[in-house]
This record gives structure tokens, sequence and C-alpha cells, in this order.
């Protein structure tokens, strides 16, 4: 089996029974905000296209690149699509002109020949956009797992399908926390270590579990070439960025884990693997130029920076005119009040007013009370500034998950009251009537009906309340505290209260103790 990487989570996979072209992104992402980490435009990728399967993992933009399936990859190649809980990402490809669909299932495993296939789809409202998963292949030469950006729970089941010789995954952030709150430096430059270590220790968590030989850190770090944003590049200028590189994650494994075999994965870096013979060989870029890269990566980052700056104005050019500010609000208030009607259960979680200033327009969302209307002084949970050509072309798009263009653009600022408030940042990617529909009967669902479990001195339910993790695998206590370290989410044992977020109490008791603390958290939504 042969793995030429494509620059990014993009790869290509040839095999004894065909080829697979794996979420190739070339263009800018997010309003401009995202260029591929290392540059990769000069792979070639009429070749590259003319493949036997696409796979597309999700619909974030820098594994989903219009642009590029629409101008190189033939559109009666076979769709390997994952099982989502909405046809969002089916739809975006038949658009495009893609209607050799394959549809996949969780855990069934497709075969050509001697190639076998497994798409594992993960449909949490906290996974990417409303859907996130990974590709498991096997062709009887070699097994490989492309994790890419996904986090499953269930090991088990998707081990079960061959053990992987090498492994390829995300450890880089893929967020805007902390960089565009509204917080002190010392405190964004804190939040950031928090965050680099809880990325680090999820994917050393992986890497245990899924206990391949050979280790592949891609998925990120983006560049950022916006000249507001080049400060965030890598760990910060100022130390207040989390987007670790490949060098500096293989470096941490190689503490972790002396033994563990790791590999840089770069555009144009081909493996073979034959079983328990494997091959590395970078053919894109030279030995120098790679280390210059990474060695000197400032001055690498600001000469793709000035060099690309005419991506940026065509990027900039594409967005739509600007809405007055009563138009603007009228629109928003057709289109979210609805939702708001339907999502009682993302209502009561966010809980109280949220402020959106978007250029001229100041106005809030009353979530309990499911209003859009202009600010009147209410005290809120949340207040975002975003620049009014987003919201103006995200309208224009009818674009569904703020999430995945807004968000992830870094383009805006916001600051809260409290913690993180997962029940908002769904509701903002979920802005249409099937997605509304889904996470609210997702969260329904959700109430733990489990065993409970020992941990330590403490009795715990078996299901983390995030994302029903077994916390017999992935729990710590200490002081009290349990951490879930699939995501790093915190728990007061005492309590039975969530450090993490609002809402999401754990039920608990110290051993001995036969009453459940879950009754002092907050009421469960």
């Amino acid at each position: 089996m042969r793995i030429t990487g494509l620059g990014h989570a993009g790869m290509f996979i040839e095999t004894a029974g065909g080829s697979i072209l794996c979420d190739p992104w070339v263009k800018p992402a997010f309003y401009g905000s995202w260029f591929p980490f290392p540059d990769n435009r000069p792979i070639d990728w009429e070749k590259y296209g003319k493949a036997d399967f696409l796979y597309v993992s999700h619909r974030h933009r820098d594994h989903f690149d219009p642009w590029l399936l629409k101008t190189y990859v033939p559109k009666d190649i076979a769709v390997l699509l994952p099982d989502y809980p909405t046809d969002d990402l089916e739809q975006d490809l038949r658009g495009l002109g893609f209607e050799n669909i394959v549809y996949t299932h969780a855990g069934e495993i497709i075969e050509r020949g001697p190639l076998k296939m497994m798409v594992n789809p993960l449909r949490a409202p906290s996974d990417g956009p409303i859907g996130d998963s990974s590709l498991s292949v096997d062709d009887g030469t070699a097994s490989i797992l492309n994790q890419n950006d996904s986090h499953p729970l269930d090991l088990e089941k998707l081990l079960g399908f061959s053990k992987p010789d090498a492994y390829f995954m995300q450890t880089s952030g893929a967020i805007w926390w902390p960089m565009v709150y509204d917080l002190p430096q010392e405190a964004k430059q804190n939040f950031a270590h928090l965050k680099r270590d809880a990325q680090n220790k999820r994917a050393m968590y992986y890497i245990e579990k899924v206990g391949a030989e050979h280790v592949f850190p891609m998925a990120g770090p983006p560049m950022f070439l916006r000249d507001e944003l080049f400060a965030y590049n890598g760990y910060g200028l100022n130390g207040d960025a989390i987007f670790t590189d490949q060098r500096q994650f293989l470096a941490h494994m190689a503490q972790q884990r002396p033994a563990q075999k790791g590999y840089e994965f770069l555009p144009g870096t081909v493996v073979e693997v034959n079983g328990d013979e494997l091959s590395v060989t970078q053919t894109l870029y030279a030995d120098e130029e790679i280390e210059r890269i990474f060695g000197d990566k400032w001055t690498y980052l600001s000469e793709q920076r000035d060099a690309r700056q005419a991506e940026l104005a065509e990027e900039e050019a594409s967005r739509a005119p600007i809405l007055p500010p009563d138009e603007m609000l009228a629109v928003l208030k057709d289109w979210w009040e609805p939702l708001l009607r339907r999502g009682r259960i993302l209502r009561e979680g966010v809980g109280g007013n949220v402020r959106f200033r978007i250029g001229e327009l100041d106005m809030v969302v009353d979530f309990p009370k499911a209003k859009v209307r202009a600010y009147a002084g209410e005290e809120c949970l949340y207040w975002y500034t975003i620049p009014a050509d987003l919201v103006s072309t995200n309208i224009r798009d009818r674009e569904i998950d703020w999430s995945n263009s807004i968000f992830l653009s870094m383009q805006f600022a916001v600051g809260r009251s409290g913690k993180f408030n997962e029940f908002l940042t769904t509701f903002l990617k979920c802005l249409s009537r099937d997605r509304i529909e889904y996470v609210e009967n997702w969260y329904a669902e959700q109430s733990d009906v489990t065993e409970d479990v020992q941990l330590a001195e403490w009795v715990v339910q078996r299901r983390c309340p995030h994302l029903r993790a077994d916390l017999t695998k992935t729990g710590k206590i200490e002081d009290g505290v349990l951490t879930c370290s699939l995501h790093d989410w915190k728990w007061d044992l005492t309590s039975g209260q969530c450090l993490t977020s609002n809402g999401h109490p754990i039920r608990a008791h110290h051993v001995g103790d036969a009453v459940s603390h879950e009754a002092n958290a907050p009421a469960a939504v």
C-alpha cells in the first residue's frame, strides 16, 4: 500500500484493490483565514484527482474543497459517503455533480476485491459540523487508519476492523478558543497552554489505545496569512495560540513514548507499507527546505503571506454586499425564530440573552423567549462582534453552520460571563430545521440510565455526560475532580456540577455514601 500526503488531512491511498482520494484541500478556507501548511499548491492535482474512490470525511472546509473537487475530480468517481444524521454533505456533493454515491454504515465493511474499507461516522452535535468520520483501509498487504479530526468513543468496534500498521491522526487545534475571546493577555496565554496540553493528552490517549507501530500526525496546523491573524500561527508570536505543528508533536511524543515510531507527513510525503515493512520518502520538498519550513517557520510564513495577498483579495471580493441593519435584523428574525421555537432543549441550555454586534446592527437573541430583536441594554451571557460582510455573505448563501464559516475564520470577537456554553455553539451550527430537530432528539436521548462504576473512591455513572465515553477507560479522578481525557471535560464530584460547560451534571457519590449528588447539580436539560 502506498499513501501520498496531499497537505493537511489530504492523502491519496493506492491499494491492491483501487485508489482512494481523501479530503483534498488547496483553496483558502473559512473566509480566507486558513491555508494548508506547508504550501500544497505544487501537488499534481490532475493526477491525484483520477482516483477510484473519493472520501470526504466531513463538511469542514479544510476537508471539503468545492473548487478542487469541481476542477480536478471526475464526476463519475465512487463517493464513500459517511452515514450522517442529516444529508447536508450528500447534497453538497450532488450539487457539484457527483452522483455515484456509495452509502456507508457504521461498522459495515465495503469489499472491492482484495480491498476492504470501513467508514466510521460520529454523529453527536459537537462532532465537527454535525458529523465527523474516520476511514479504515486494508488490502491484504497492509492496514491503515485515517482518523483525521474524529474522536471516536468506541475504539473496540473501530479496531475490530484490523490492527493498523500505520496511523494518521489529528494532533493540532481546530478551534477559535481562546484567541478571539475578550480576555487579559496573560489569561489567553494560560488558556492556550492548557488547550495545547489537552490536545496532546487526547492524541497520546489514542496513540496508546490504537497501538499502531507507525504514527503520522496530520490534519493541521493551518497557516494564517491574513495580517490580523498572522500572530496566531503555531503557538503564537505571543504564546496565545494552540496550533501544534507536526514536528512539535513528534517531539512531545518522543518524550512520552520514546519507543513510538513517528514521521513527518507533509505534501508529497510517500509512505509505502507492506506489513511490518515501511518506508517514508519526501518527494515535493527537499530535506533542506523542510528543515527551513520548521526551523525558520516565521520567515517561511512571512514569505507565504507576502506571496499570497491576491488570494485574500479574491476571497474578499466574493463576499456579499453589506445589508442595511434593519434588513439584516428582519432576515435573521425570520430565519432564526422558527428554529428557536423548535429548539426547546437548546433554549433552556443557553438560558439567557446573547448579544450580536454586526456592523451597525446591535441585536439580541432571547433564547428563553425564542425572540430576535434589537438590543435594549439587557444583561447577556455572551456578546459577539462580527463583521457585517461575513454575516451578509452567510445570509446570501443561507449558510446553516456558522461554526463552519465565521467562527473557524477567527474574524470575530466574543466575550462571555461564566463558562463555555455548548448549547449556544450547537445552535449556531444548526441553523436549519433538519439540524435543530436532530440535535433536540439527540439531547433528549442523553438522560443516563446506564450502570454506575467505581473509580478510585467514587461511584459515578459509567457514561460521560458530554459525549457518553466510557469513563472506566477515559476517566481520571484527582482531588474530587473527574476529568474525561477524551475532550478534557471536568466535573466536581461532590456537587455533580460540570466545571467545563453549563449543564451536563454527573451522577456521583463517594464510596460508602448511598446518596447521589446529582440532585445538588444544576438541572439536566
